[in-house]
């Protein structure tokens, strides 16, 4: 052991030097690498040196544990080795990226010298022909790289330059249209082209989250007012302002058929209202009625979105309804900002149809489609795809497919983000996930959802459209949900995002606490 000690020492003091005599290191630090070799050196010959008997347990340790370091040295080496020639060569490479960018704006400086020189030969000869420069290639390149897409030229007299710079000239980039990518012939996705590009950049034709804004060309004729039931100061807000409509602006009036016997009874004078008799002539009134107006809640727009609505709808809650008429004055005189809110068209796929002609009639929401268990005691077990392609296996109490408008309805309770109703995208907010890494998702507005129950299902499965409409799903059964079409417009009182703003102060109180005072803040001595 004795002399195991004294020929570490012996090898330290070699392999950092005696303290009289200075080593030389070079300038990437290969001289510390070399004394980890050396170390590693030594610590072999030491093996080979030191008898090794079987019998004596504490020297086989100690040479398994110098083993272990001279691994250890040596892997240590080779990584330093490593680091330093990667080092040297990446210095080696910013040496050259410095001297070319110095050579490139030597180029450049020599340019605009000469192009000031040329200067008075453009004024006396207006007649010569621009040619590319071929000092500036090089030039145009880095540019095009650095950002991406480049269709400039810079151009010279013909009389400044020779004959073989102009075959050297950049050919003009391809100019290029997208599109909105269509399944099929009869889809009823986008189909016009929304992309150009033109000089060198990539422009949108026309984009979801632009500002809409309705203007009459001809003024409004026919109006349908549509009120919650069972609500008195609603039934007499609704005199009031059928009688302002008729007498003030003489306009038709539709009104429901309850509501049309509310009126008679109350006075012969509403006589002049119409309503319709079955849901024929309901899918009809589109036809003919220019706006739509809602008194109640969120309940009563809801009822008039299952429609396949062309006119524009105007709410209006009993919170503004002193300020009626004033609403009222500026939608009909226009013009007025209109948002249109997306709606998801629903379509129930049974397994035991046989063909399409059986399945159901699709169904339009407006807020969102929610898929539970019932009164099952068991967890769902959904099997969740996004164009065909398997996305995740939702076992929990359900799943919500929500429109951006009814973000701030039964998804965000769920835990799902509020977002403005003018964003195009589909919620996918789980309902109590068994899984605490399963996060709500914002898919974009172009995909179809297919929402399955497996056949190993423990229960069926019960969907419910803008909480009502609510149907059995067997195991085997789908749901397929894509969006629709056929956007409600409804008319802003401003715009779409104060109306946002606004809505989530009043209606959801939105970061309302009590201001802290600034007494209770300790104050900096």
């Amino acid at each position: 052991m004795d002399e195991i000690r004294l020929e570490l020492r012996r090898e330290d003091s070699f392999g950092h030097g005696d303290a009289g005599v200075s080593r030389p290191h070079s300038e990437n630090g290969f001289g510390d690498s070399l004394s980890l070799l050396q170390s590693e050196k030594a610590v072999q010959e030491i093996l080979q040196q030191t008898p090794v008997h079987g019998s004596d347990d504490h020297l086989i340790e100690f040479s398994e544990a110098l083993r272990t370091v001279a691994k250890a040295l040596r892997r240590a080496a080779e990584g330093k080795a490593a680091a330093q020639a990667e080092a040297a060569e990446w210095k080696r490479r910013f040496e050259l990226e410095r001297a070319r960018n110095l050579r490139l704006e030597n180029k450049e400086q020599s340019f605009k010298e000469n192009n000031s020189v040329s200067e008075g030969g453009r004024l006396e000869n207006s007649t010569s022909q621009p040619v590319l420069l071929n000092q500036e290639r090089e030039h145009s390149n880095r540019a095009c790289l650095e950002h991406g897409i480049c269709s400039h030229e810079v151009l010279q007299d013909a009389k400044d330059v020779d004959s073989n710079m102009v075959n050297n000239k950049i050919m003009k980039k391809a100019s290029f249209k997208l599109s909105w990518r269509c399944k099929g012939e009869n889809s009823d996705q986008h189909k016009h082209d929304i992309v150009y590009f033109e000089r060198g950049n990539i422009t949108t034709a026309e984009r979801s989250s632009k500002q809409i804004s309705l203007k009459w060309e001809s003024p409004p004729q026919t109006v349908v007012i549509l009120t919650k039931p069972n609500s008195n100061s609603v039934q007499i807000l609704c005199a009031q302002m059928v009688r302002w409509l008729r007498e003030q602006k003489k306009l038709n009036i539709y009104v429901e058929p309850r509501v049309r016997a509310e009126l008679l009874t109350e006075s012969s004078y509403f006589s002049f209202v119409q309503t319709w008799k079955d849901e024929k002539e309901i899918l009809l009134l589109h036809t003919k009625v220019d706006l739509v107006v809602t008194l109640g809640g969120d309940g009563t727009v809801l009822w008039v979105c299952a429609f396949k609505l062309t006119e524009p709808v105007f709410e209006m809650t009993l919170d503004n309804s002193e300020h009626y008429k004033d609403y009222l004055d500026s939608v009909l005189r226009g013009p007025i900002s209109i948002t249109l809110r997306n709606r998801l068209q629903c379509h129930v796929i049974r397994d035991a149809a046989k063909n399409e002609i059986e399945i159901e009639d699709p169904i339009l929401v407006l807020n969102e489609v929610t898929i539970d268990r019932g009164i099952s005691s068991y967890l769902t077990n959904l099997e969740c795809y996004c164009d065909n392609s398997f996305v995740t296996c939702v076992q929990g109490d359900g799943l919500i497919l929500s429109t951006t408008s009814g973000s701030t309805a039964y998804s965000l309770a769920a835990g799902g983000s509020m977002v403005h109703p003018q964003v195009p995208g589909i919620l996918f907010t789980p309902i109590c996930p068994h899984s605490l890494s399963f996060r709500p998702l914002i898919l974009p507005e172009h995909v179809t959802l297919r929402v399955q129950i497996p056949f190993n299902s423990r229960s069926p499965a019960w969907a419910s459209f803008d909480g009502k409409d609510r149907k059995q799903l067997a195991p085997g059964d789908a749901l397929v949900c894509s969006m629709a079409p056929w956007p409600v417009p409804t008319a802003c009182q401003v715009d779409s995002t104060d109306d946002f703003f606004r809505s989530i102060h009043d209606g959801l109180h939105w970061n309302l606490r009590k201001t802290q005072s600034s007494f209770d803040v300790p104050l900096d001595v």
